[in-house]
């Protein structure tokens, strides 16, 4: 048996997650002493609401080592494999606490680290495939391989909204120069090698809707694609946004989900974005 594991960067609906039984292991969400265990100790509606009244970001711990390696040996304990999948390794340790902790056990036979080189949706998608393919009777290894060749083919486009968070991420500090002054530019972005980048600056949320279905487009270029989409206490928008992908794009299986808190801390309310994934 094959069991997936990931973490909580990783944004796919919940109920699929309990349905695939995916194991999720949780970042920490830290407001100066208080720590929280993301999707299990902490609201997004108190997360919005806290940062509001104290007008300061919190900042968030990757899932510990010993904790990982605790759960790869309850799940290997029947003699399972574990593929485990996470957020790029470019914007978090994550990854590489997973592959320390995966040494550590039986040397890290039977345990399989994927650096998904993304995150959110994007990682959600590789999930979904890396469930697909198990189901299918794929090994393990060959899984793997095939998440660490269609990762480069993954196309992300963020739509920010609230630029304060950007500007006071350290995560995001290397698009500092893509945050314009100027009234209601919003910045597109996108990931390159697991690295965030620009994309383009429109002016106001429907412009930039318009302009990611476009870059979209042309980079799918009519090809079949799952698609995930994400939003930061941005339902609306992101139901418009999902309604005009499935006209624009040729998508097999979509999906909806919020934002991780531990993405949402670099991103801000608002935030819209989605993800295409290779579905031939």
């Amino acid at each position: 048996m094959i069991k997936i594991v990931t973490d909580s960067t990783c944004d796919v609906p919940p109920a699929w997650l309990e349905e695939s039984h995916i194991t999720v292991v949780p970042f920490h969400i830290l407001f100066g002493l208080d720590s929280f265990r993301e999707g299990l100790d902490i609201s997004p509606e108190t997360f919005y609401a806290r940062i509001q009244s104290e007008q300061t970001l919190p900042t968030t711990a990757q899932p510990a080592v010993g904790v990982l390696q605790q759960t790869y040996q309850q799940l290997a304990a029947d003699g399972s494999e574990i593929i485990s999948i996470h957020v790029t390794s470019k914007l978090s340790g994550a990854w590489q606490a997973a592959r320390l902790a995966a040494s550590q056990l039986n040397n890290g036979h039977g345990v399989y680290v994927v650096d998904s080189l993304t995150g959110s949706v994007g990682l959600g998608l590789m999930v979904q495939e890396a469930v697909r393919l198990a189901q299918a009777g794929m090994p393990a290894a060959d899984i793997v391989n095939l998440l660490e060749t269609r990762r480069s083919q993954i196309n992300v486009f963020i739509l920010l909204n609230d630029l304060r968070y950007a500007r006071m991420s350290g995560r995001v500090g290397a698009l500092r120069q893509t945050m314009a002054s100027l009234l209601n530019v919003k910045p597109i972005i996108g990931v390159d090698e697991g690295e965030l980048i620009p994309l383009d600056r429109v002016r106001g949320q429907r412009k930039g809707i318009s302009r990611m279905l476009d870059l979209a487009a042309a980079a799918t270029d009519g090809a079949p694609v799952h698609v995930g989409l994400t939003h930061a206490i941005a339902r609306p928008q992101a139901e418009t946004l999902f309604s005009q992908l499935q006209t624009r794009l040729n998508c097999r299986e979509t999906f909806m989900a919020d934002l991780s808190l531990s993405l949402a801390v670099h991103f801000g309310p608002g935030t819209i974005g989605f993800a295409t994934y290779p579905a031939d």
